[in-house]
């Protein structure tokens, strides 16, 4: 029942905010949302460009620019449209942001680049044996959270953001050649993703078990 008041405010803030004003400037808004394509096409070439430009002057490879500079880059709308959307009490536009964008990014994107691409787009072998796995290891991670009162709590969040800051440095100390990287990779390996994984099993077992006390 609290749950069903929450989800409605967000709405009842919306309409507050904007009412029936807004029904007059559906016109406009489409003139913002095609103008917004129009500067995101020509942005996304932009970004290719440098990206590629950075690659060959620091001798790194185009998968770690793609990786992070380019992966970052092409997310900022969908962070800053999750972000306000969370500030605003919008939550329910955060989620559905984050989850269908991965959803397009996986089928569309990829699908309409290995049509357009003479002979499809060949996957490296790096990404097969590590970043693919972390893909859906996260995925998987993710589950226990999402299940947990049906809340990403702030600390939950603050480890979703410890968790790419690592990733990140990984990709780096490997396109540099660093010493450190094997003794970080077995770190995060055997120590800190173990760890996080017992305490989000006991946290959600937790929940769970709340849950069943309640009665939900």
């Amino acid at each position: 029942r609290e749950a069903r008041k929450e989800k409605s405010r967000p709405g009842d803030e919306f309409e507050k905010e904007y009412g029936d004003g807004r029904k007059n400037t559906v016109l406009v808004d489409v003139v913002f949302i095609v103008a917004g394509l129009g500067l995101l096409i020509l942005g996304s070439k932009w970004l290719v460009d440098g990206a590629v430009y950075i690659a060959v002057r620091l001798g790194v490879s185009q998968l770690i620019i793609g990786l992070t500079i380019v992966a970052a880059g092409t997310s900022l709308p969908e962070v800053a449209t999750s972000v306000v959307a969370s500030i605003r009490g919008e939550r329910d536009i955060a989620v559905g942001n984050a989850v269908g964008s991965n959803i397009f990014n996986v089928l569309f994107v990829l699908g309409i680049a290995s049509v357009v691409a003479p002979g499809g787009i060949p996957v490296p072998e790096s990404v097969l044996k590590f970043d693919m796995p972390v893909m859906l290891a996260v995925c998987v991670a993710c589950m226990p959270i999402f299940f947990t009162g049906n809340l990403i709590a702030r600390w939950e969040g603050a480890v979703f953001l410890l968790y790419y800051i690592a990733y990140t440095i990984y990709l780096i100390l490997e396109a540099s050649g660093h010493h450190l990287q094997d003794g970080f990779g077995r770190a995060m390996l055997w120590y800190v993703m173990p760890i996080t994984a017992l305490t989000l099993l006991i946290f959600a077992a937790r929940a769970f078990h709340l849950d069943r006390k309640a009665g939900i």
